[in-house]
């Protein structure tokens, strides 16, 4: 029997304080998250909370670098594809589309079963002037992932519109 894997030092205490941001109180765990990364520092997994508790209270300019160090010190994959769409988010909030687009894209290319990053990247587009192409793109997402019976019904009308945009 292999004996149980040790959690890091931190991990317990940032699930508590994730917790505490679940019920709505983001502004209360900021400094606690602050705390815990002056005691943890260059922890992937905390600049990344940090990053979403700064977007929840719509501190995109505080959010953006420590989604950047989160990337940057390396994720789970499955906590990498969130961070990233945030990074993209907050890229668009802050008028930096062409950086926002580079991030969106990239996920994409990581995480092909994420249409998340299709939506992402139309606002992304539609903000930077290409409305067309955002269109597109938001459309080609709708007609793969929708189930409603009318979208069902008009898919091939809609690619045809989408491909012509």
């Amino acid at each position: 029997m292999d004996a149980p894997t040790e959690l890091p030092p931190w991990k317990e205490e940032l699930d508590a304080i994730v917790g505490a941001r679940a019920h709505g109180q983001a502004a209360a765990i900021l400094p606690r998250l602050q705390q815990l990364d002056a005691r943890h520092p260059n922890v992937a997994e905390i600049n990344y909370q940090l990053a979403w508790t700064c977007d929840v209270l719509g501190r995109e300019a505080a959010a953006l670098p420590y989604y950047e160090k989160a990337v940057a010190l390396g994720l789970p994959r499955n906590v990498l594809a969130g961070a990233l769409l945030g990074l993209g988010s907050t890229l668009r909030h802050l008028a930096q589309f062409e950086r926002s687009a580079s991030v969106l894209r990239s996920a994409q290319l990581q995480f092909p079963e994420n249409r998340e990053f299709d939506v992402f990247l139309a606002l992304t587009l539609h903000a930077e002037g290409k409305s067309g192409e955002a269109l597109r793109l938001a459309l080609e997402a709708l007609c793969d992932t929708s189930e409603d019976p009318g979208i069902r019904a008009y898919q091939r009308a809609l690619r045809h519109a989408a491909s012509r945009l």
